[in-house]
């Protein structure tokens, strides 16, 4: 699911509203400059090893959801370095990127839960509970690192009875805001926050807002599973209803799903939405992007800490 690279972002933002749509979009202009490398800026922030034992505050811990215990299926979960008892929290919920994977430029998605970055990100690890769910295989017994599901159905069923249940369960055993949680998602975890976010009223209910980074349901319906296609993904969207969107992508020149190819296929759809567009400024198809100083992460985090205190009204 890489992407070449595409000319970079200059790193004031714009307001744009697309003629004849619905569709408020804010986003970056283009320039003819080349797009820098993750490798030239240096991170502020590293994504701990995991940990052995319950969830603790600071801690990154590998943990099996009750049910599960007889499979290979687990996720990942990380209380705030401020995290107290009978406290409440927003909560990030991620999902990962296709895996194996590696693109030219030495970017790495291995498909499971423990390679997810966007959390750690969003958050600086303060304030937010972080939890990175897994995909299903179609038994429901091991984690899937490409789409969902087996191949060729790709049922997605497993994974989202997954979260139906694993969301409710942890907000309530570690204070998780009900109110305040937020999916976010990589490349295969961007299309899925439509694709499984919002399969139906009860899974799209768990969203407050929703991060898709590098791709989006619909734009590219050649992916190979059932239901990619244009059709299905508007009765999808249509569940999205007044839920915001920050959607970002990195500079890519593939015109058949980079930002500008997002913001055209929402456009057509016509459906109203509160989508809020940005590029990275990197050329990487690479969720480690968010562990580094930049415009772009200062924007998307001042957009969580907005829709997060609407949600809380």
């Amino acid at each position: 699911m890489g992407n070449p690279g595409q000319p970079a972002a200059t790193w004031p933002g714009v307001l744009a509203i697309l003629l004849g749509s619905s569709v408020l979009i804010t986003g970056s202009p283009v320039s003819a400059e080349s797009p820098p490398d993750l490798s030239t800026v240096k991170p502020d922030l590293v994504v701990a090893s995991l940990r052995t034992g319950p969830p603790r505050a600071g801690a990154r811990v590998k943990q099996v959801l009750a049910g599960y215990e007889k499979t290979r299926v687990y996720h990942v979960i990380r209380l705030p370095e401020d995290w107290q008892p009978g406290k409440s929290y927003p909560v990030i919920v991620e999902l990962a990127g296709n895996g194996p994977y590696r693109s030219p430029f030495g970017d790495i998605s291995t498909g499971r839960p423990e390679g997810s970055k966007l959390g750690l990100g969003l958050s600086a690890g303060k304030g937010f509970i972080w939890i990175c769910l897994p995909f299903l295989n179609a038994k429901g017994n091991d984690i899937a690192t490409r789409w969902w599901g087996d191949r060729p159905t790709y049922d997605p069923g497993p994974t989202i009875r997954y979260i139906k249940q694993a969301v409710p369960a942890l907000c309530r055993r570690w204070g998780g805001d009900r109110r305040r949680v937020v999916l976010a998602g990589f490349s295969r975890g961007a299309i899925a926050c439509n694709f499984i976010g919002l399969y139906d009223d009860e899974i799209a209910g768990l969203w407050a807002a929703m991060i898709p980074y590098s791709h989006y349901d619909g734009v590219f319906p050649g992916w190979g599973y059932p239901g990619a296609d244009r059709a299905a993904a508007l009765q999808r969207l249509k569940r999205l209803g007044n839920r915001p969107q920050f959607i970002c992508h990195e500079n890519s020149t593939n015109k058949l799903r980079n930002l500008p190819a997002t913001r055209g296929y929402l456009s057509a759809t016509k459906v109203t939405g509160r989508f809020s567009f940005r590029s990275t400024g990197f050329r990487n198809h690479n969720d480690a992007w968010v562990l580094r100083p930049s415009p772009a992460r200062d924007a998307l985090r001042a957009w969580l800490q907005d829709v997060l205190e609407q949600a809380r009204d």
